[in-house]
């Protein structure tokens, strides 16, 4: 049998591949492909809306208004002593691009079924483009959250700003990989379970109120703290908010909890995508 070279074959694609395979190689030979998926989110947003790029900043600004009113002025929540929007944004910001990530890549293989059924590329590609362009939005409503912090502080509100601040980029990398894994383990089962699909939708809005969005982990009673720390989200939250605010129930434990959760949530993620991607095809 001849070898690669006498055979005159340019590229091979084999079919058969790791199931833990990143695919690192064939992602940065694709980067301009990456790049473009990124700019095509971007232009299908705005397209045929009347405020374009504002909408990165209304939505976050109403919701926090309206956490402010309903759980701050009327129901009365503890908001360790930080200002009420300013608290509630710096937990929608942060939940936001979790979510962003979980739910548009919990169905990248149904959205882009005509792609992937007429040329190939690294599937992968799509998923990560998805991160990238919520990154994006992220950091436009971190300029919205610092921008409001910098009010208050003009007002007389002291932020405990320490070398913790360093770790924020951290907490992101982990929002996207645990909101990157559980899609790819979804939008991989919905080839064949169509049902989960349904349940992304009214699921994640309801699996926000299971972490510190709206209350600050300090104000609950000791028997609820380690049921509402089970969802990897509150350690992430809460780091990040110390981070950033000085408060917070930061501590190794939790955000070590959260690290070794997203970890493995990935891992199967990309464990079920891999085996998934080679015939989904024919599923849908």
């Amino acid at each position: 049998m001849k070898n690669e070279k006498e055979s005159g074959w340019d590229i091979i694609i084999e079919g058969s591949t790791s199931l833990f395979d990143l695919k690192f190689k064939d992602i940065w030979s694709y980067r301009d492909l990456l790049v473009m998926f990124v700019k095509r989110d971007f232009v299908s947003f705005y397209k045929q809306t009347i405020l374009g790029p504002i909408w990165f900043f209304v939505q976050p600004l109403f919701t926090t208004i309206i956490y402010t009113f309903v759980f701050g002025r009327l129901a009365s929540l503890s908001t360790d002593d930080l200002p009420q929007p300013v608290f509630y944004l710096a937990g929608i910001t942060a939940w936001n691009y979790f979510a962003d990530c979980l739910t548009k890549t919990s169905t990248v293989f149904k959205d882009n079924l005509q792609i992937f059924g007429k040329v190939y590329f690294p599937r992968i590609i799509l998923p990560l483009s998805i991160v990238v362009s919520n990154l994006v939005r992220f950091i436009v409503q971190m300029l919205l959250l610092l921008a409001m912090m910098s009010y208050y502080y003009l007002n007389g509100t002291i932020f405990i700003i320490t070398w913790s601040l360093l770790m924020i980029p951290v907490l992101v990398l982990m929002m996207a990989i645990l909101g990157l894994g559980l899609g790819l383990f979804i939008t991989a089962m919905t080839t064949k379970y169509r049902d989960l699909a349904f349940l992304v939708t009214f699921g994640v809005p309801l699996l926000m109120y299971t972490t510190t969005i709206i209350f600050p982990l300090a104000s609950l009673p000791a028997k609820y703290k380690h049921l509402v720390e089970l969802n990897p989200m509150t350690g992430i939250i809460e780091a990040f908010r110390y981070c950033l605010l000085g408060k917070g129930e930061f501590s190794g434990w939790s955000l070590g909890y959260s690290a070794i959760v997203t970890l493995v949530v990935f891992a199967i993620g990309i464990i079920v995508f891999n085996k998934t991607e080679k015939n989904f095809v024919d599923s849908i």
